[in-house]
């Protein structure tokens, strides 16, 4: 096995008892915030596996409420985040899933809401603080949160996808991975694209106002 770093080794620095269940479920909470690009009012976690069996003694709701907080895995107030959420009036509830068979043991499924805004997301801790966000809003996909990315939802027609990557290049940016992920043909999809480059405002909004776009969210 390679490692690209000592931290994958050694794992995060970090506050609680586990790489997986604290560091990587406050990344997942974090990303999710990150997406929905708002403080949630409610979020509704589903936690399956492992999580599901010990998320209170490895703190693994507290951590996943700092993540939506906004906080990282090595912030001084994750071990208080549950209490600065409600103070905060952002409603955060657990529920373990002790039957539903997942691929990986230690998996979330968060819904965000806000007014009429929803999010839906699934998130894997892997190990070593890293994480996976394999399903967004019903669309499968690969995402490490370790990248640059930008999620676009669009309609699925000819020549969305060469648009936004010219987009990408007139930038001159690299892309470092890209899928694209559909229900059906010529109904909506999902273009997530990581980049080695920081995403900027610009290029966010020049992807927005491309035809067929939805809606389009950076993760930096």
């Amino acid at each position: 096995m390679k490692y690209r770093s000592v931290f994958d080794i050694i794992g995060p620095i970090m506050i609680g008892p586990s790489s997986s269940h604290t560091a990587g479920a406050a990344k997942i909470g974090r990303v999710a915030r990150k997406l929905f690009s708002d403080r949630p009012q409610q979020v509704d976690v589903t936690l399956y596996g492992s999580f599901a069996e010990t998320y209170r003694g490895h703190g693994t709701d507290v951590a996943l409420a700092a993540g939506l907080l906004g906080f990282d895995a090595n912030d001084p107030r994750l071990p208080d985040a549950l209490t600065i959420a409600a103070d905060q009036r952002m409603s955060v509830t657990f529920t373990a899933d002790r039957d539903t068979q997942v691929d990986h043991p230690n998996t979330a499924r968060l819904h965000l809401t806000k007014g009429k805004n929803e999010l839906d997301l699934v998130g894997v801790s892997i190990g070593g603080g890293k994480i996976e966000i394999t399903e967004v809003d019903g669309f499968s996909i690969s995402l490490s949160g370790s990248n640059p990315a930008l999620l676009v939802l669009h309609r699925d027609k000819y020549g969305a996808v060469a648009e936004v990557a010219g987009l990408i290049a007139k930038y001159e940016m690299n892309i470092s991975y890209m899928e694209v992920s559909r229900h059906e043909k010529g109904h909506l999809a999902m273009m997530v694209i990581q980049t080695d480059e920081e995403i900027g405002e610009g290029l966010a909004a020049e992807v927005s106002a491309l035809p067929n776009m939805l809606n389009v969210a950076v993760l930096s």
